[in-house]
């Protein structure tokens, strides 16, 4: 199978390209290496893949660049990962947020019809969810009412990807993917921001009273339903991915001292705009569609991300 990975150069992204590469699928990558973080580290990433994945360096929003790489790439499926990401950089910039998002989804969807592109997985967020007060998150319930642009430019991403679905046939799937975190977990996310901070002896900035709940789920596992993607048809799908469990925020901090083997230093902050409560899956519909299984607790897991943190410093 010959298949795209848009962001394939970061966090989930370049897991994603190391599994389609054992598996032998022919992999081409669009990633625009931006400065939202360390460039290198995303350079790092697709150096791995020691050349056996076609680098296309474009933004998506470019849409004569896409263009050029679709008519040499003959790909048969999308991954499209790339977004501009994190709740509290889309309130300080929501245009580029909606640009990136909507509109650079947009060219991705009219090349794949134009170049009959026959699946497009599309990774969504849990953000989508907003304030909803039906515990836990299930894919109908009633999603109008997003608190923030990130979430806002993923819910018109899901509406796009169904436009496309209608429109061209495109047999399509909307992961909306939990909290994510694992090895090269991108330095902005709270675990990796947590661990650094308590190795260093430097303040950890807890948010609000701590009590905030997310679905956190391991990249191992989120890989595992995006491959279970690409061996099934589905005609047009919105999927949980998550691990369907609730952590509270001081409750990860403990995990994470326990991990490291040091108490941390914490720094009360008020709670911040566009933050929700709780975030937390119904995965049986994943389960049901996918098979999807997930195989990583937060215990297991966070103890895995300090282990890579503490050789990769």
């Amino acid at each position: 199978m010959t298949v795209l990975v848009t962001g394939g150069a970061g966090f989930i992204g370049s897991h994603v390209v190391e599994a389609l590469l054992a598996r032998a699928h022919e992999v081409s990558i669009v990633d625009d290496f931006n400065d939202f973080y360390d460039p290198a580290l995303k350079r790092r990433n697709v150096a791995k893949f020691g050349g056996q994945a076609r680098i296309i360096e474009a933004d998506i929003r470019d849409r004569a660049a896409l263009r050029t790489g679709f008519s040499e790439g003959g790909f048969e499926t999308i991954v499209h990962i790339a977004a501009r990401a994190g709740i509290r950089p889309s309130i300080a910039q929501p245009r580029l947020y909606t640009e990136v998002n909507v509109l650079g989804t947009q060219n991705l969807l009219e090349l794949a019809g134009e170049f009959g592109v026959k699946k497009f997985v599309f990774t969504s967020s849990s953000s989508v969810y907003g304030l909803s007060q039906t515990i836990p998150f299930h894919e109908d319930d009633p999603v109008s009412q997003p608190i923030s642009p990130y979430a806002a430019t993923k819910l018109s991403a899901e509406a796009l990807c169904h436009v496309y679905h209608h429109l061209h046939g495109l047999n399509m799937v909307c992961l909306r993917l939990f909290t994510v975190y694992g090895p090269r977990q991108r330095p902005d996310l709270a675990i990796h921001k947590f661990t650094s901070a308590i190795l260093r002896g430097k303040p950890v900035e807890v948010f609000g009273d701590g009590s905030a709940a997310r679905d956190y789920t391991y990249v191992d596992d989120v890989v595992q339903g995006v491959l279970a993607c690409l061996d099934g048809e589905f005609g047009f799908e919105i999927i949980n991915l998550g691990e369907s469990r609730t952590v509270a925020l001081r409750e990860l901090v403990q995990l994470i001292e326990n991990a490291v083997g040091k108490k941390a230093q914490i720094r009360q902050l008020p709670s911040q705009a566009g933050d929700v409560p709780i975030t937390y899956a119904d995965i049986s519909k994943a389960r049901r569609l996918l098979g999807y299984n997930p195989q990583v607790g937060i215990e297991n897991g966070i103890q895995r991300f300090v282990e890579w943190f503490r050789t990769h410093p």
